[in-house]
């Protein structure tokens, strides 16, 4: 019966030795091949300067599912569950190469300057009518991003030409499609799911809606973005205030309250 005991402690020693395992592979060549691979595969979600996109900004150095070199190997190799980072093919040589390029994002990089005043930024989000699409922390609509972590997930930038040029950058999961129906029915919603027989929306009036393809007359799909442009529409300390209030809107690291 001594074995169980022994299995748990052999456990937990190579539990502990992955956690602070450090990367073999971190010379400035390995640097320059991992740039290389986030580029090909990586940067669609994260952006090609990894300021975030459908996945995080890995640009600060801050990472909430662990930060040593052994946790984000992890991360890499094996997606994140309950999020939309996925398992990746590359070999172990390729994913060390790719923590070596992430760590690089940081080093020597400053701090991003906050201009405006988060707390008039919060106000504005109210008065502007952001809450109509957006949601934050539990309050509001669902026709645009959850807003409550996007400054974890995007930098100041990306959060600025967002606001002023909200086509710039749109998801698929928030193309339109607009569907009119031999009925002389319309449906206008997210496009979720499509085959050769149905297409299944998101519907801005009636909820998750599923039409036959044999029962359209018309059927497109906009990939543009339903959010309004607010370029001339926010004097420039208005728009730090609500770029400032944004990037407030951080995740809780784990374990941290």
């Amino acid at each position: 019966m001594k074995i169980l005991p022994l299995i748990f402690v052999l456990m937990v020693t190579f539990s502990w030795a992955q956690k602070d395992m450090v990367n073999p592979h971190n010379s400035s060549a390995d640097t320059a091949a991992g740039a290389r691979i986030f580029r090909s595969h990586c940067a669609p979600c994260h952006g090609t300067k990894a300021t975030g996109g459908t996945g995080p900004n890995l640009t600060t150095g801050v990472f909430y599912h662990g930060s040593s070199d052994a946790e984000l190997y992890r991360n890499i190799s094996g997606g994140i569950p309950g999020t939309a980072m996925p398992d990746q093919f590359f070999d172990g040589t390729q994913i060390w190469q790719v923590v070596s390029f992430v760590r690089s994002l940081s080093k020597g990089a400053a701090s991003e300057i906050v201009k405006g005043s988060p707390a008039h930024g919060q106000i504005l989000l109210g008065e502007k009518g952001c809450l109509g699409c957006h949601l934050v922390k539990g309050e509001g609509g669902s026709k645009g991003p959850d807003l409550s972590v996007i400054g974890s997930q995007r930098s100041q930038a990306y959060l600025r030409e967002s606001i002023v040029d909200p086509g710039a950058h749109v998801a698929e999961e928030y193309w339109v499609a607009k569907i009119l129906a031999k009925d002389g029915k319309s449906y206008t919603g997210f496009l979720m799911n499509q085959d050769s027989y149905m297409v299944q929306i998101l519907d801005f009036s009636r909820g998750l809606t599923a039409v036959a393809r044999s029962d359209f007359k018309d059927f497109g799909v906009d990939r543009g973005s339903v959010m309004p442009s607010y370029k001339g529409k926010l004097s420039d300390s208005e728009l730090d205030d609500l770029v400032a209030f944004l990037a407030s809107l951080k995740r809780v690291k784990a374990g941290v309250q």
